[in-house]
């Protein structure tokens, strides 16, 4: 009877061990992307320039047929060959100030937070057409130090500087090297600031109903948070691993085996 009872206390442990090991592993719904990818075929995409905003570094460019004309109006520094383009650009920007003015040669104070760059491009022209400072003049306006965050579990977490108009949330996973196996694809957190307020967002990537909200591009400064999934919380606790607990488990069944010979 004592051996008997230790064979039911051995198969049980065994068929414990099993179910543990398949309801541990990630399933297919929780690890693949877009998983109803077929409803989004022939969308449009509505493109949008983020505003400026104080602290943000702009480079303005101003050109002509008459080249001569335009040069008071833009900057040029003296820097090594060896500087990197974007620092050339951003010490020949424009730091907008915390009342959202900048200085601009010859015309002077011009407030350009709230204005996308294309909004700004159009305005600068217009003051230099009005004022009579340069005939038919082109000018372009670029964001210099637009960011983002990205933080947990993907495989280069950090602070990214890109100098395109419209990034979007799957391209900025992408700078961070995409989500670990232990990333939530379900829990997806965006933290976007908006005329001072925080604004927060839950974003699936199993899903494509966000592709259609103003998330799917990414903004100035939002803070992107890939949060782990229960099998890694499940981890970091004692014993909390399907590895460790079967190891544990491996370790008593060794024990009984010992004891019944």
């Amino acid at each position: 009877m004592k051996l008997f009872s230790y064979k039911k206390i051995f198969y049980f442990l065994i068929f414990f061990t099993t179910v543990l090991s398949i309801t541990s592993c990630a399933t297919k719904k929780s690890v693949l992307y877009f998983q109803d990818a077929e409803n989004i075929n022939l969308r449009k995409l509505n493109y949008s320039n983020s505003k400026i905003q104080t602290d943000d570094i702009i480079n303005i460019k101003v050109t002509a047929l008459n080249e001569e004309s335009v040069a008071p109006y833009n900057i040029e520094n003296g820097l090594s060959p060896s500087t990197s383009f974007i620092e050339i650009l951003k010490l020949q920007g424009y730091l907008v100030s915390k009342e959202g003015d900048i200085v601009f040669p010859i015309i002077g104070k011009i407030n350009v937070v709230d204005k996308t760059t294309s909004e700004l491009e159009n305005y600068i022209k217009t003051i230099l057409i009005d004022g009579n400072h340069v005939i038919d003049p082109t000018v372009s306006v670029r964001l210099l130090n637009s960011k983002f965050t990205i933080l947990g579990e993907v495989n280069k977490a950090g602070t990214y500087t890109i100098t395109e108009n419209n990034i979007t949330l799957l391209q900025a996973i992408g700078y961070a090297g995409d989500l670990t196996i232990n990333g939530s694809r379900k829990d997806v957190l965006i933290i976007r600031s908006i005329d001072g307020l925080q604004k927060t967002k839950k974003i699936d990537l199993t899903k494509t109903d966000w592709f259609n909200s103003e998330f799917y591009f990414i903004k100035q400064n939002d803070v992107i948070v890939i949060n782990p999934n229960s099998n890694k919380i499940k981890s970091s606790g004692f014993l909390g691993s399907a590895g460790a607990l079967m190891s544990a488990i491996s370790l008593v069944l060794t024990s009984i085996l010992i004891v019944i010979n």
